[in-house]
């Protein structure tokens, strides 16, 4: 996972200030940074599709706009599938468009 200009600095053990001199390095990533940024967001926004492979519960419920208690039921039959990484569920955003195809009605 690509970290961003901010958390690059911080793990250097730099604290940026408002009197610090960035170097051309710095600009770059910043640039880097904001660019990968604008073009989540237009994706998101234009394919409607979100700009990530994983969603976390409150997106895929915002997403699909069903309840928790709904989501629950999807994840215990089996119809979604999800991965837990400690207290987190992730869902794969091709396995959410795989359900809704497979389950669409004439």
């Amino acid at each position: 996972m690509d970290k961003t200009f901010e958390q690059r600095t911080r793990a250097a053990g730099t604290v940026p200030t408002r009197n610090q001199i960035l170097t051309l390095g710095d600009l770059q990533d910043f640039k880097d940074d904001m660019l990968q940024e604008v073009k989540r967001i237009i994706k998101e926004n234009f394919t409607g599709a979100p700009g990530k492979k994983w969603l976390k519960s409150a997106e895929v419920k915002k997403l699909l706009g069903i309840s928790h208690g709904f989501l629950q039921s999807l994840r215990d039959s089996g119809v979604l599938p999800f991965t837990k990484i400690g207290g987190s569920i992730y869902y794969d955003y091709e396995d959410i468009t795989f359900m809704m195809s497979t389950n669409k009605s004439a």
